[in-house]
């Protein structure tokens, strides 16, 4: 039985993206970002169990290497729209492309991979680059959730700090894409 946990865990975290876009998008209640950084958290929570308890219970398996960053991809891309997009509107949405645009182009290349039987894990970069999407969107969605109403004079510029860490992060996507990429090519990340 605890050898399913992990990839149940992968499966909530999906399950939670049509709430977490639906408490973002759709629902009008009064705190409906309050709820959806609530749901964001718990979901993120749920991808650092499920690799821990993978590794723990030594079952680590194909299912798990290609759902959990599929989950982690869909998961952050979501949080990245509802950051970039109103009412929040912390960064240009252009980053949330360039972001899409890698996570698509490697999602593509490990179901390549996959269908051929080669299941490529993530390495150092690829788990830098989501550990920095999930803690600078947890940032922005609390900040604009709870913190925001008592930084009044300051919002502005805390709006345009935001702006360039998530700037940052996309150049850090980037080249955990190109680096994912050159490793695909020299072999060396296939497991």
């Amino acid at each position: 039985m605890k050898r399913h946990i992990p990839n149940f865990l992968t499966l909530v975290r999906i399950a939670l993206v049509p709430i977490f876009i639906w408490l973002s998008f759709i629902c009008k209640a009064e705190h409906h970002i309050l709820w959806a950084t609530i749901v964001f958290i718990v979901a993120c929570i749920t991808d650092f169990f499920d690799g821990m308890l993978a590794r723990r219970f030594e079952v680590i398996t194909n299912f798990g290497k290609f759902m959990d960053p599929l989950a982690d991809k869909i998961l952050v891309i979501s949080a990245l729209f509802s950051i970039a997009l109103e009412p929040i509107r912390f960064f240009s949405v252009y980053i949330v492309y360039i972001i899409l645009f890698r996570e698509i182009l490697i999602t593509l290349l490990r179901n390549l991979y996959a269908k051929k039987g080669v299941f490529i894990a993530a390495d150092i970069w690829g788990k830098l680059k989501t550990i920095l999407q999930m803690t600078g969107a947890i940032a922005a969605l609390v900040y604009y959730s709870i913190i925001s109403k008592w930084t009044g004079i300051y919002y502005d510029q805390i709006k345009s700090g935001f702006n360039i860490a998530f700037w940052i992060i996309a150049f850090i996507t980037i080249l955990s894409g190109i680096i994912f990429i050159s490793k695909i090519k020299t072999g060396k990340n296939h497991e």
